[in-house]
């Protein structure tokens, strides 16, 4: 494998650090910068709104920039976002800087699995792809506890700041590593553009994947005060318990795909939501007992992260199937859509901390996991609806 790859993966590294450390952080800011837990959970949801826009929208617009250039710009906004959130004088001004953070990721991951799959021969190229995204799953084995433990132990900032020293990094090994003449795709047609995301079949899907991740950070935007506040656990343990989430998390990245190749994607899905949506109801009732919300978190994360591979491979092949022209494009307005979730699902959670109380939200991400196993169990019979029409048609014949 050549060594550019090593450049995206260590890139795809700081962007998932930056991205899930802050729910470790979401205590300290709350009380740093005397704003409530659901303002400080809203950072969750401003980082996704940006990646949410800088996934389809910005990619679209930088669709015909050399990559290395384009590569290289997104790793600078992304040091100076963290920059800013390391000097941010007060809420306001970090709001600013999760949402340029967030969207330089929403153009990363968008074409950095074309720049991956250009560095090697066609038939490695999902491996190309899966070695960038190991640094997604990397940070948060590591990246996510370990900013945590900094943030508890020498300040919040300071974990913005040594996140800005990785991206500072990534940006030399890119301008090193990566080649120049990385060739550039022809965007999609607007027509085309248009078909994915007026097509009910991808919509229904998008939404699936919106309301299951949306579900999970409804209570995993607030995972650590939930675990000091009710589990009884220590700010020091947390950092360990985000660790052995972050490992339960590999996992079920693992485990999800093989599934999904096993059973096929949509049958995946509906055991993976079925008992996520009952793991989130039995952590209403273990959250606050020590030992059994430790239990559940752990398990809970092998099903939280494992419908990721399901999601998109579901999105890929319907869109193959009914918008050939834009797969890309698809593909990227998923990847838009579990950021969707993730925004809604903080800010929902953020609501019922201020309404209810903080021991409500996994009975509320419940019911909305409950909502895309309904969405998939439907979009399920749809497709067996359209393969038995033409075997229908074959009989008559």
């Amino acid at each position: 494998m050549p060594l550019a790859l090593l450049a995206l993966t260590i890139s795809a590294f700081a962007i998932g650090t930056t991205e899930f450390v802050i729910v470790g952080l979401v205590p300290a800011i709350a009380q740093q910068l005397s704003v409530s837990l659901p303002s400080a959970g809203l950072l969750v949801s401003i980082y996704a709104l940006g990646v949410a826009i800088g996934a389809p929208v910005l990619t679209a617009l930088t669709g015909r920039l050399p990559r290395k250039q384009l590569l290289i710009g997104l790793m600078v906004l992304f040091t100076i976002g963290n920059l800013i959130a390391w000097q941010a004088p007060g809420y306001n001004t970090l709001i600013i800087a999760r949402l340029l953070t967030g969207l330089a990721h929403g153009v990363f991951f968008s074409i950095g699995s074309t720049i991956a799959t250009s560095l090697v021969p066609k038939e490695k190229g999902a491996t190309a792809i899966a070695i960038m995204f190991g640094g997604l799953t990397v940070a948060l084995v590591t990246g996510v506890p370990l900013g945590t433990f900094i943030g508890q132990h020498f300040g919040w900032r300071e974990t913005f700041l040594v996140v800005s020293l990785i991206g500072v990094i990534a940006l030399i090994s890119s301008i090193i590593l990566v080649p120049s003449d990385i060739p550039t795709r022809e965007p999609a047609s607007l027509r085309s553009q248009l078909q994915v995301i007026t097509h009910p079949r991808l919509l229904l899907i998008y939404a699936v994947t919106a309301l299951g991740y949306g579900g999970v950070f409804t209570a995993f935007t607030f995972l650590t005060p939930m675990m000091q506040d009710l589990a009884g656990f220590s700010a020091s343990d947390v950092s360990i318990i985000l660790l052995g989430y972050g490992v339960s998390v590999a996992i079920g990245n693992i485990w999800g795909g093989k599934l999904a190749d096993k059973h096929g994607a949509a049958s995946a899905l509906k055991f993976i939501f079925a008992v996520l949506s009952a793991l989130l109801l039995v952590f209403q009732f273990t959250v606050s007992h020590h030992y059994a919300a430790l239990v559940t978190v752990l398990v809970m994360g092998i099903f939280a992260f494992g419908n990721v591979p399901g999601l998109q491979v579901y999105v890929v092949q319907k869109a193959a199937e009914y918008t050939p022209d834009a797969v890309d494009v698809a593909s990227g307005l998923n990847i838009a859509a579990f950021n969707i979730g993730i925004a809604l699902g903080s800010i929902i959670g953020g609501q019922t901390v201020a309404t209810l109380g903080l021991a409500q939200t996994p009975w509320i991400g419940a019911v909305i996991v409950a909502l895309a196993l309904v969405l998939i169990i439907w979009s399920g019979r749809l497709d067996r609806n359209v393969s038995r029409a033409p075997a229908a048609l074959c009989s008559e014949g």
